[in-house]
This record gives C-alpha cells, sequence and structure tokens, in this order.
C-alpha cells in the first residue's frame, strides 16, 4: 500500500475507536424477541455512554431502537419499502420510550440516523446463524468486547458493523444512513466530508476515468449496480445507476446524462436528507399502511430517479418486468421528483467513494468468515489494521483470559475472554471458552466448554456446552454447532468448510438428522434472550467442574 492509503485507512481506524456512533441506532430485525436483545446488547456495547449512564428521556442519545419486520407479503418488503417501514417503527417507539420524534429531529438537522438491516436467512453462513436461533447478525466473531457490565464476551458482526460505520455519524445530521449488517470496511478515501446530495450511495470508484470497454469487462462491472458519476451540463458531478449491462448499453444510457468521468460498483449502503425520507415515506403510505408489496432501493428507487423512461423501461425488461409496471412505476416516481424542492446546494444522488483500496472483512459466508477472522493471525497490512480495529496492543495475545503455563501456547495464537489449563494451541482463535485441555492447531473456537477440546486446521467449533468425558472433537474442516431451545436443549449441527450452505440449504447432510432449513423453521420467533440465559447457565455449571 501507497503511504498515502495507509495513512487514510489508519485515520479511519482512530476515528472508530474514539467511540463514534450514530446519535440513533436502529436495527431492523426478524422478530421482537430479536429486536429485544439488540436493543440492551447494543446500549450495552458499541452505543453505550462514555460516562455509562443509561438512556433517558431526558438525556435520549446515543439512541438504540431495534423493530422486526412483521411485513404481510411473503418475500418480506425489500429493502426500499423495508428501509421506510422500520424508520416508520422506529420513529413510533423513540415516542413511546423517550417521547422524541425522530422525523422531526432529522428534519431540524439535530441528530444523525443510521438503519441496519440484518433480516435473512443468512444461508451462506449457516450453520452459524442456526446457533443463534436464526440472529444472524448476532453470530460471534472470536473477538472480544466488554460490555457495560465488565464481561467480556465475543463481539458480533453487527457490533463490528456499527462500529466500523460510525465514523460516518459527525458528517451526517439531518439524514438516515442504510448500511447492511455482514460485511466491514475500512474507506481510503475521506469519511468526514459534507453531503453533496439529497441520496448519496456508497461505491468503489475505479480510476479517474470511465472505463473502456475492455477495462469494463475486465474489472466485471457487467455483474455489479454500477454507480456512474456524471458530468453535468451545470457543471456539478452528478451519478447515476445502472444494473448489470454491457459497456455498450451503459455508456449509451450515461452518456444522456452527461460526461462520464468515473464508474464503480456499488455497496448498496446508502444516505438520504430528511426530506427525500419525508418524499419516500409519502409516497409509499399505502404501502406501508397495508404492509404489502415488494420493492428493492436499486431497480424501485434510484434507477428510476436517475435513468430516463426508455432506459429505465428496458433495464426493468432484463429482470421481467412487463412495460406496464415499469412505465408506471417510473411514472409515479417521476411524479414525486418534480414535487421535490432541493434547492442550489445540493444535487439529487450522488456517489460516496470508499476508494479502490478500501480494506474489506466480509463475515457473511462461511469460507469468508474463517478467512477474515484468521487475518488476525498473519503478518499482513489487514492484521495490523484489524489488531488496530479491536483496540488491541500490539503484543497483547492473551486477553482478560487464564492460560496456565502448561499450555503450549504459540506467537500467533489469540486467546480472548477464555480459561485454559493444558494442551496446545497453535494457530488458533479462542474466544469466550474454558476448558481442562485444548489441542487446537488452525481452529477457531468461540463460547464452547468441555473437560477437552481437540480442533483440527480450518475447524470451527461454536457454542458448544459439552460435558462428555471424551470433550469435543472436530477434525480438519469440520464444523460444529451447537443449538438450543426454549427449554435449554441442546443438539449439534455439522457441516464442512467446503460445504456451501446456501447450496446445501435444503439437503439433509449425512452427519445431521435435519437440514439447515429445517433448523431455520424450528428457530422461528425463538426467544433468543431466554435462550442466551440457558446457555450461559449452562456453561458455568460445566466450567465449575474444571479444574484451573
Amino acid at each position: 500500500m501507497s503511504t498515502t492509503t495507509t495513512d487514510a485507512l489508519n485515520a479511519a481506524v482512530a476515528a472508530m475507536n474514539q467511540g463514534r456512533v450514530f446519535d440513533v441506532t436502529i436495527v431492523c430485525t426478524t422478530d421482537d424477541h430479536q429486536a429485544a436483545y439488540w436493543m440492551d446488547r447494543l446500549a450495552a456495547g458499541v452505543c453505550r455512554r462514555p460516562d455509562q449512564s443509561a438512556t433517558s428521556a431526558s438525556n435520549p442519545y446515543p439512541m438504540v431502537l431495534a423493530v422486526s419486520e412483521d411485513w404481510n407479503a411473503p418475500g418480506g418488503a425489500g429493502n426500499g419499502l423495508g428501509t421506510l417501514y422500520a424508520f416508520e417503527k422506529a420513529n413510533a417507539l423513540a415516542q413511546q420510550h423517550y417521547s422524541v420524534n425522530l422525523a422531526g429531529a432529522l428534519a431540524a438537522g439535530e441528530i444523525s440516523a443510521a438503519l441496519y438491516h440484518t433480516a435473512g436467512k443468512g444461508t451462506r453462513l449457516a450453520p452459524l446463524p442456526a446457533s443463534e436461533n436464526n440472529n444472524k447478525p448476532g453470530v460471534k466473531l472470536p473477538f472480544g468486547l466488554q460490555l457495560s457490565d465488565g464481561s467480556y464476551q465475543p463481539l458480533t458482526v453487527l457490533e463490528a458493523v456499527v462500529k466500523q460505520t460510525g465514523i460516518y455519524a459527525k458528517a451526517r445530521k439531518g439524514r438516515l444512513s442504510v448500511y447492511w449488517g455482514d460485511q466491514v470496511f475500512l474507506p481510503s478515501q475521506p469519511f468526514d466530508s459534507a453531503p453533496t446530495h439529497h441520496i448519496d450511495i456508497m461505491c468503489t470508484l475505479l480510476g479517474d476515468q470511465a472505463p473502456t470497454a475492455e477495462e469494463w469487462t475486465a474489472q466485471g462491472l457487467e455483474k455489479y449496480g454500477v454507480i456512474a458519476c456524471i458530468q453535468t451540463a451545470e457543471n456539478r458531478v452528478d451519478a447515476a445507476q445502472v444494473e448489470k449491462v454491457s459497456h455498450a448499453t451503459a455508456t449509451a444510457m450515461l452518456d444522456k446524462l452527461g460526461k462520464i468521468r468515473q464508474v464503480g460498483p456499488s455497496l448498496g449502503s446508502f444516505s438520504v436528507s430528511a426530506m427525500i425520507l419525508q418524499a419516500l415515506c409519502a409516497e409509499f403510505t399505502p404501502e406501508l399502511a397495508e404492509k404489502t408489496g415488494k420493492l428493492d432501493t436499486d431497480p424501485h428507487f434510484w434507477m428510476p430517479l436517475t435513468l430516463s423512461s426508455e432506459d429505465y423501461l428496458a433495464l426493468m425488461e432484463q429482470k421481467g418486468t412487463d412495460n406496464v409496471t415499469a412505465k408506471a412505476h417510473y411514472d409515479r416516481m417521476a411524479a414525486m421528483k418534480d414535487k421535490l424542492d432541493l434547492g442550489d446546494k445540493m444535487g439529487l444522488f450522488g456517489a460516496v467513494d470508499v476508494g479502490k483500496d478500501a480494506c474489506w472483512w466480509d463475515y457473511g459466508l462461511v469460507k469468508l468468515y474463517s478467512k477474515n477472522t484468521l487475518v488476525l493471525l498473519e503478518d499482513s497490512p489487514s492484521a495490523t489494521l484489524l489488531k488496530k480495529f479491536l483496540g488491541l496492543a500490539p503484543d497483547a495475545h492473551v486477553i482478560d483470559s487464564t492460560v496456565r503455563e502448561e499450555v503450549a501456547l504459540d506467537a500467533n495464537s489469540f486467546v480472548f475472554g477464555s480459561k485454559v489449563a493444558a494442551g496446545s494451541i497453535q494457530n488458533s482463535l479462542l474466544a469466550s471458552s474454558q476448558a481442562a485441555e485444548i489441542t487446537a492447531d488452525g481452529a477457531i473456537i468461540v463460547n464452547c466448554v468441555a473437560r477437552k477440546i481437540t480442533a483440527g486446521p480450518g475447524a470451527i467449533l461454536y457454542n458448544i456446552m459439552d460435558q462428555s468425558e471424551a470433550g469435543i472433537v472436530a477434525g480438519a474442516g469440520d464444523i460444529q454447532v451447537a443449538v438450543t431451545d426454549e427449554t435449554g436443549h441442546a443438539k449439534i449441527l455439522k457441516s464442512r468448510m467446503d460445504v456451501d450452505g446456501g447450496q446445501a440449504w435444503k439437503i439433509q447432510l449425512p452427519q445431521n438428522d435435519v437440514t439447515f432449513e429445517q433448523v431455520h423453521q424450528q428457530n422461528q420467533n425463538a426467544n433468543i434472550q431466554v435462550i442466551q440465559a440457558l446457555r450461559q447457565a449452562k456453561f458455568e455449571e460445566i466450567a465449575q467442574t474444571l479444574e484451573f
């Protein structure tokens, strides 16, 4: 990396470790039990006050509001209507608990707000979300986080995302920022710049000029939603979005809008001004009231707002939408757009470049979960940044843990919030686990307790409470998780690193007596706080039988 890039990434991590968060953090979950969990967890962790005081009506910020997407239509609301519905539910919740009108506070520019979409099955991450009873963003990383009660627990994926995205809060008063909860990125471009458009979308702009047809193909841009920066006749740099098209098609569509300056794949995350948020909520009042329909931001909000009618219809036809339906929706969005008073200071739609040299840790796929957590063991720039992101001292490898001298612990491994009396830990990550003896080589062990734990290269052991004399045994590449129900009963669900959870979702693997899909169905509407308490009690019961 260049010195400039290194400095930019380090500046981003430093800001993340300053405890920056949005004034209001909204989490959109699958059910009310998950919503209750995140209200408590975030307020006690990454969104807690520096002085440890509780959020109150007289001092409501930072505020955590979690809501469920109880949508009537099959398949959910889509991330477009889902965003509007979640905000309206959060607005009602803020009024109920803190007598705060979020919409009014945003319109007055008094607060910044972020909404995190977390609903979804997490098929690609299976079987880990199953062990969290379908609370996909609650999947634990093999790192540590100290909560306000002093306990040291594994950092969840959502907490990592909330911590990372908080660096954008300072510049986004009067806006709602929307993120997805399974990947962390460190921008190599400035993050404190004031917004220039009423709607802006995060992207990775490639190069300093529009790509050629050959570069478009080489960069695989036909596979993505692409954001293009356009030099307009008014000498302003606006943006437009096209989705999964060839260079020739994109150029023909975008040239109508002005001179193409830069393009790059969209990240999907965006922010909108209070005016745009209010306009969208007003426009889709019927759908929000009836909780019906499914609209996504890219094809149903941003594309009709930035493309011509002809080009929009052509793109939607490729997606299987007939011209009559697409034209009616385009006209609806155009009528809404005509009512907007944008003013002279800001454009309608712009790009926020995170930088082509941004650092990424994606946890949405089980292979990436393994790869991007084991980054911590590397001697690499990414590992250095991850250590800084986690707030680790340069030589700290045993954190809030007891590791007896009898344990052969190498210089690469990390142990967070754990106790180990004997064994060998090599090239492994261990978090919130306890055992009289552990033999781990290239493994990830999270929230497990047993007399003995053996884990081979690439193995993942997760949420397992084992009382047997033999203990837990996982071979190379094995994945074992425990799924606990509201009675406290737990069963082991297995997979392997070479199994794609999405492709195997409906298939009963030979090592299991149920499919991942069936476990997901059994977990629906599980009271995860009750289950967490039962799991913790079992953990402590077994831990008390171990000698350290």
